[in-house]
């Protein structure tokens, strides 16, 4: 088996921070890497390196076997807002469409427009500017998938899409021959995708084979070890300090090296996995709930001629635990800025709308985080007990927010919705940039959360652990009530889609049958000998079309040549599926 790269000696410091040093390590053809570590050690950054996009702080070597394709998707896709996704996706691959000639610059504008239509595109011509978060990312997506790469190097691929979207892509990736590695936060997707798992932490490299639970429990076991081998240092520690306080020699030149190896012990024996936990009970606190909470009748919202919510009548309930789920641009958002009274003024909202006297609504937007950048951790944020549990230790306290990571920024923008102790909770995507240690205790503080939850999530494994029930948003403002959590709605769908397979594979039985029992009339048979003609005429037209296109170099010229072959294409196939409904009956 290949070996697609080599790391060796890579480190990166911001400061005097340090993110990791010196780390190695080798990555093989097939390999599907997921990267774990917490925010701000340095996940993106090694990505970046590996991508040629920054460098090493110690030089160290990257080495990558010869002839690969490589492909980089990150976090953020950088474009301008007039082009269309077309032209974006081409400005932007400009260095790799140099490399290829007509043919292999068809196949991948071939290969681009496969994979907008499979993530949901219809019109390419649509702007930049015009499109969601979600459909950024898609258009990231088409991008990378378009180069047909050896080796894709992935940041949070799964940021910002919807669940159809996320399926489709671990689907596909699933599948897919090529090799990964990918920084991922979404547990269900690193199960799905990859076949390793591999962990940054004090600033090292550590490797685990299988899947996300086998990574749990092997980390756990080497946390053991490494906090027992802690125990034989810190005790070998107490008897050099001994030494160094009663050996006259001690303070010689002779007695040199013993000292060094006593400041290296003592560095050692500093260094643990600290298991102390924290009630969540004790800290995740809310306001009293009354009985009324929040009741709408007959709402509908309008933005223009679009709508996004349709005579939506329900009365919430106390201490409900609601998920919101469904496509990119259905209104998912615009329907709880209107459950909290955060309306858009150019959108028109009809019905009646009634909150209770005692509600307290904490929002947690994914595009609200705004901070003073001058002030520290503790200046923000007052309440120690709920920082250390969200990994702010008390050496981080008197950091200024500045200095943080995106990540830890996300983090601290959480903790500040957590702390305002509301006794309802509206969250929209908190799971986005988060790593999967503060998932875990989001979890946990949301399990012990005594108030109503709302969550619009594209996380399974969030929504499987904390929702009772879903809102399905289905478009043009109609919602649909589920019971139950994701994993159990989308095994429904798919019982379901399945059923319809079969009825459809049952009318399709019986139509043969019945057209079996038939013969051609003159009509059918005429319409038949002049498909046998046309047929014959568009095969021609086309293969023409295709030569002309594989030699034509004026893009605009190949882009009405490339129009004139769909459209043959597609009346063809209809042609020809006739062709077959007719021979079918005559045979």
């Amino acid at each position: 088996m290949a070996s697609y790269l080599q790391i060796e000696n890579i480190s990166k410091s911001y400061g005097h921070k340090t993110l990791f040093q010196n780390i190695a390590f080798n990555i093989n053809e097939g390999d599907k890497i997921a990267l774990i570590a917490p925010n701000g050690t340095g996940k993106t950054s090694l990505l970046k390196i590996l991508a040629g996009k920054d460098k090493s702080d110690s030089g160290g070597k990257i080495t990558f076997l010869k002839d690969i394709r490589i492909a980089f998707l990150e976090q953020n896709y950088d474009y301008q807002p007039d082009f269309s996704i077309f032209e974006q996706i081409k400005y932007n691959s400009s260095d790799f469409c140099a490399t290829l000639n007509n043919e292999q610059l068809y196949e991948f504008e071939l290969r681009i427009k496969k994979f907008l239509s499979a993530l949901g595109f219809k019109d390419f011509t649509t702007k930049m500017k015009h499109l969601s978060g979600g459909e950024v990312k898609r258009v990231a997506l088409s991008q990378m998938f378009a180069y047909d790469a050896d080796f894709y190097i992935m940041d949070e691929p799964t940021n910002h899409l919807d669940l159809d979207a996320i399926e489709y892509l671990e689907n596909y990736l699933s599948k897919a021959r090529s090799t990964l590695l990918m920084v991922s936060h979404d547990r269900y997707f690193i199960d799905k995708v990859c076949n390793t798992i591999m962990e940054m932490d004090m600033s090292n490299i550590y490797t685990y084979q299988g899947n996300y639970s086998n990574f749990l429990e092997k980390r756990e076991e080497r946390i053991s070890h490494y906090n027992a081998e802690t125990d034989k240092v810190r005790n070998l520690l107490r008897r050099e300090l001994e030494w160094m306080r009663s050996t006259p020699c001690a303070r010689t030149g002779k007695a040199k090296y013993r000292k060094d190896a006593f400041y290296s012990l003592k560095d050692r024996a500093e260094q643990s996995y600290k298991s102390e936990q924290i009630d969540m009970s004790k800290i995740a606190n809310s306001s009293r709930l009354g009985n009324k909470i929040i009741n709408c009748k007959n709402l509908s919202f309008y933005y223009g001629e679009e709508c996004y919510l349709k005579d939506f009548t329900y009365k919430f309930q106390r201490y409900e635990r609601l998920g919101i789920v469904g496509k990119n641009g259905v209104g998912k958002s615009t329907f709880i800025n209107i459950l909290s009274n955060n309306i858009n003024p150019n959108g028109t909202l009809s019905g009646e709308i009634e909150r209770g006297e005692s509600l307290n609504i904490a929002y947690y937007n994914q595009n609200g985080m705004e901070f003073d950048e001058n002030q520290t951790i503790l200046e923000t944020i007052n309440d120690t007990a709920l920082l250390k549990q969200f990994l702010f230790g008390h050496s981080m306290l008197n950091n200024k927010i500045s200095t943080l990571s995106g990540g830890e920024k996300r983090r601290l923008y959480l903790l500040s919705i957590l702390s305002k102790q509301a006794n309802m909770l509206i969250l929209d995507e908190p799971t986005n940039d988060l790593d999967i240690v503060t998932l875990n205790i989001l979890e946990e503080y949301l399990s012990n959360y005594k108030g109503s939850l709302i969550i619009i999530s594209h996380d399974r494994h969030f929504l499987d652990r904390l929702v009772d029930h879903l809102f399905i948003f289905c478009g043009e403002g109609e919602i649909k009530d589920f019971i139950g959590t994701y994993s159990e709605y989308r095994d429904f769908i798919k019982d379901y889609e399945q059923k319809e397979k079969q009825n459809i594979k049952k009318e399709v039985q019986n139509w043969r049958e019945k057209t079996n029992s038939k013969k051609l009339s003159f009509k059918e048979k005429r319409e038949l000998d002049t498909l046998n003609t046309e047929i014959a005429e568009l095969s021609t037209k086309k293969d023409n079309l295709l030569s002309s296109m594989n030699i034509e170099q004026d893009f605009e010229k190949l882009d009405a040549l490339a129009k004139e072959y769909s459209a043959i294409k597609e009346e063809l196939d209809e042609k020809e599926l006739r062709w077959l409904e007719l021979s079918d009956i005559e045979s």
